[in-house]
């Protein structure tokens, strides 16, 4: 419910700025020194991992890779195209590369975030704003008809409309 505002249980504001409630994002929020959130919005750190190597990603990487691995579920030597290299991108480029995927396109409107997307595997970037032709074309002629997986990490209609296309056949 992305209506809600308040805590789950109570319906109540746990943030505050001199006595007047601020309102939460889907139960809980993220940008504040100290908060109190329900039990099911906590993850549990080991204590011995370091702090300085330790962020919060929330969602992102796991639902990346979790929707490469258990719906798009390429195969050892397949292609795969990561629409977006965000967080969720990166872990759908991680979870192709834990597949076994040969080739791995990052298709992204930043250029620089290839250099960090070679980490999570993948292997070559384009950028559509670089192109005269519709980007699932260049991904086309780049792999002789098509991808064999495709993965959408943006959330922009026109990203899913090139990322369903520029699968082969």
């Amino acid at each position: 419910n992305t209506e809600r505002v308040g805590m789950i249980h109570d319906g109540e504001s746990r943030f505050s700025i001199k006595g007047k409630p601020i309102n939460h994002f889907l139960g809980t929020s993220t940008f504040s020194e100290y908060t109190v959130v329900h039990s099911g919005q906590v993850a549990k750190i080991n204590p011995e991992a370091p702090l300085d190597k330790v962020c919060i990603v929330s969602c992102g990487l796991s639902t990346g890779l979790g929707a490469t691995l258990n719906v798009a579920k390429p195969k050892k030597g397949q292609s795969v195209a990561v629409f977006g290299l965000g967080a969720v991108g990166l872990g759908a480029a991680e979870g192709a590369r834990i597949a076994g995927a040969s080739r791995i396109i990052g298709v992204d409107l930043n250029s620089n975030r290839f250099e960090q997307a070679k980490k999570f595997g993948v292997t070559e970037f384009v950028n559509p704003k670089e192109h005269d032709k519709p980007v699932q074309q260049v991904i086309a002629e780049m792999t002789n008809g098509g991808v064999d997986r495709s993965v959408e990490c943006t959330g922009s209609v026109q990203a899913m409309i090139q990322a369903f296309e520029c699968v082969h056949d």
